[in-house]
């Protein structure tokens, strides 16, 4: 990735905990760049997957086997989708209670993982 496209700007990077960015060569680059800003997404944010699911429903139903002459007709392609998807109101459902999730992250570790 080139921070060229965005020269005067701080860029911010959420990534998820996987040990990618712990490479020497990430971490160097990183250095070398200091206004690439990297944020991490809990290691137990397994609730967060559900943005994956939505950039994949994105995928399937907005991008795949499309064909885009330009960035600005990609983006408008995205931007119709979401405005669609707003207007039917279709939100995603929890199937766990907040009280629920919260017990399991605050539940003592029996473990020693180490990801």
């Amino acid at each position: 990735m080139s921070p060229a496209p965005y020269p005067e700007v701080e860029l911010h990077l959420v990534m998820d905990n996987y040990a990618t960015h712990k490479r020497v060569e990430v971490r160097d680059w990183l250095a070398a760049n200091p206004r690439i800003h990297v944020h991490f997404t809990p290691t137990s944010g397994s609730w967060l997957n559900l943005v994956e699911v939505w950039f994949g429903i994105i995928e399937r139903q907005a991008i795949r086997r499309g064909t885009f002459r330009s960035v600005r007709e990609l983006t408008g392609k995205i931007r119709d989708f979401i405005n669609g998807w707003n207007n039917r109101r279709h939100p995603f459902i929890w199937t766990k209670t907040p009280n629920q999730i919260l017990t399991k992250i605050e539940r003592k570790k029996t473990s020693l993982t180490r990801h």
